[in-house]
């Protein structure tokens, strides 16, 4: 985990990502701590890590230690995540406009999301 803060300190968005991942879950010595997770996860974010704009959209989507709920927020990130590709974060934003937190509910645009991410082998 040093050599991943060194480097995530320098910018390296990878270890700012895996830095989070430390965080988020408590390994390799590293506390777990939802809100440096979610510190690290926002580096790696703006800088268009999916990974990263997904593990964000998940910890926004609940209310964690230090990091407040913020629907729209996680809308936002699931969405970046969805655009580069990621099927978890297709299946999540689904999930959002089936229940239409964050976004405005549409079943339709649920349905599309759902797809994408079916056909990448997520079943929600």
């Amino acid at each position: 985990a040093r050599w991943f803060r060194l480097a995530a300190d320098q910018g390296d968005v990878d270890a700012q990502a895996q830095l989070g991942v430390h965080f988020r879950f408590g390994c390799d010595g590293v506390p777990q701590d939802d809100k440096e997770a979610a510190r690290w996860f926002r580096l790696a974010a703006d800088q268009g890590d999916a990974s990263a704009q997904f593990q964000l959209g998940a910890l926004l989507r609940i209310s964690c230690d230090g990091v407040p709920q913020d629907l729209a927020e996680s809308a936002r990130c699931f969405h970046l995540a969805a655009d580069q590709g990621d099927a978890n974060a297709k299946g999540n934003f689904a999930l959002l406009y089936a229940k239409g937190r964050g976004v405005p509910k549409d079943f339709g645009e649920a349905a599309r999301f759902f797809r994408l991410a079916a056909e990448q082998g997520i079943a929600q």
